[in-house]
């Protein structure tokens, strides 16, 4: 199993070895994405989960039952390749690759599966070929 979770954490939560839990108590893969705290200490984690389904269901509920805000990451980019004009201003800040040019043939393309959702390419696109879409998730 493997899922996209954004994690909201308060002051004192963000002082817990929280990803370390994960890892060691519930053997789950975490890839850190985005991560954001504020100078109160309270902030958000975007993480990529991957693990057995039991042990990953354990190891969200041990994060909840700390008192960790936990969502499916439910906004996603949108491309439309018809109104882009191949410019590659977007993937110059794109920080993941996730839109990215071909050096050969000198054309965008997307994989949304590298996205962040960190919204640095939004308001670079001339032709606002690129837009937030929000999904409505089973929750978790």
């Amino acid at each position: 199993m493997k899922n996209k979770l954004v994690c909201y954490f308060s002051a004192a939560q963000s002082e817990q070895p929280v990803v370390y839990r994960l890892i060691k108590n519930y053997d789950l893969i975490i890839n850190i994405l985005k991560a954001d705290i504020n100078p109160q200490k309270e902030g958000y984690l975007v993480i990529e989960v991957e693990g057995e389904r039991d042990k990953y269901e354990a190891g969200v509920s041990f994060m909840k039952s700390m008192g960790i805000i936990v969502d499916p990451l439910s906004e996603t980019v949108l491309w439309d390749e018809q109104i882009c004009i191949q410019c590659g201003a977007c993937a110059s800040f794109c920080p993941t690759e996730a839109l990215a040019i071909d050096r050969e043939s000198m054309m965008v393309s997307f994989d949304n599966a590298k996205c962040v959702v960190c919204g640095m390419c939004l308001d670079c696109c001339p032709t606002r070929a690129i837009k937030l879409h929000f999904e409505i998730k089973e929750a978790v």
